[in-house]
């Protein structure tokens, strides 16, 4: 018995590992396609702008949206969109995408703000030879990229604060579950939550946490939370993840009553709220991120000029939306 359940989990680990590897050769080919088509020899499509659009994790929903709406948009103005970014969320590796994006000399690149002084450098240094750069889901102001577009985090915060109190009577004990502590967009989030719900005597946030922008993180974090807090009567999640994974948490718990909000709307996160397991969710529009941010640099290319702040709006989602077919921006 030992032996198979042995060759089982080398099994597991060769698939993982397979797995890994492919992502990273179809990450490295896009990278490689890039310069084929980018590179001094080039004698076809002269004319046609080419982004890169580098992303937190490749295959995160929220992400894949953005790159939708983007490769939508560019493909309608005849510009070429490049997608790439870390098999998971890793901040190294979104610099080195950074990095050697740069090096291939796109006519504009489009990445997350992550708060990292070496990151800041190279959006400095891709703006000082010619390289227009935009930020999206997560600003890095400091920096001298040319705009920001999406949402407007802090703002998005208060609207969460607002729904919990509105749920409420005015007392309880809140527990938080964020994607990332080093994600600038999450850190905004909280500001506004906090500042709505410490303005109300009787609510308290007990406890914050990050769930590594993981459904299992969440999962584990929710259950450690908990475990040490019992009083706790809500849970918020910051990161689209998030929501899914406090669900499974409670419910490993057996905890009864426990009032689950999230963020985005990810199926899972939208089964939960037809079912009446999650109370509600406010929800980005990553697709209008990505069309947004491709024509802002299609009017860029031009002539136009880029500051500031593009703020793309979110909306709530709870069950009486979903079931009239609305949405409540």
């Amino acid at each position: 018995m030992s032996n198979r359940k042995w060759s089982l989990g080398l099994i597991v680990l060769v698939i993982v590992f397979g797995y890994i590897l492919i992502q990273f050769f179809f990450s490295t080919m896009k990278i490689n396609d890039l310069v084929r088509r980018m590179g001094p020899d080039k004698t076809v499509e002269s004319s046609v702008k080419y982004v890169v659009l580098i992303s937190q994790e490749l295959d995160n929903a929220f992400w894949r949206e953005m790159e939708k709406g983007a490769g939508n948009e560019a493909e309608k103005l005849g510009m070429k969109l490049v997608y790439m970014g870390p098999i998971r969320s890793n901040v190294s590796e979104q610099i080195r995408l950074l990095e050697k994006s740069i090096a291939l000399k796109p006519d504009a690149i489009m990445v997350q703000g992550i708060a990292d002084p070496d990151y800041e450098q190279l959006i400095n240094k891709a703006v000082d030879q010619g390289i227009p750069v935009i930020t999206v889901d997560a600003d890095e102001p400091s920096s001298r990229r040319l705009a920001y577009v999406g949402t407007d985090n802090r703002a998005a915060g208060k609207q969460m604060g607002e729904l919990v109190l509105k749920d409420h009577a005015g007392s309880g004990k809140i527990g938080v579950i964020i994607g990332s502590e080093m994600s600038d967009s999450q850190r905004l989030r909280l500001e506004g939550f906090r500042s709505v719900i410490t303005s109300v005597p009787g609510m308290e946030i007990v406890d914050i946490r990050a769930s590594n922008i993981s459904h299992i993180g969440a999962a584990k974090q929710t259950r450690d939370m908990l475990s040490h807090y019992k009083e706790i009567e809500t849970i918020v999640g910051f990161s689209s993840l998030d929501a899914g994974g406090i669900l499974e948490g409670v419910k490993a718990m057996g905890k009864q009553g426990v009032r689950v909000y999230g963020f985005d709307n990810l199926e899972i996160t939208r089964q939960g709220i037809a079912q009446g397991e999650i109370i509600a969710s406010i929800v980005q529009q990553p697709q209008e991120i990505g069309s947004k941010s491709i024509d802002l640099l299609s009017g860029l290319f031009k002539g136009d000029k880029l500051t500031g702040q593009y703020f793309i709006p979110t909306y709530v989602l709870d069950q009486a939306q979903m079931q009239g077919g609305g949405i409540s921006p």
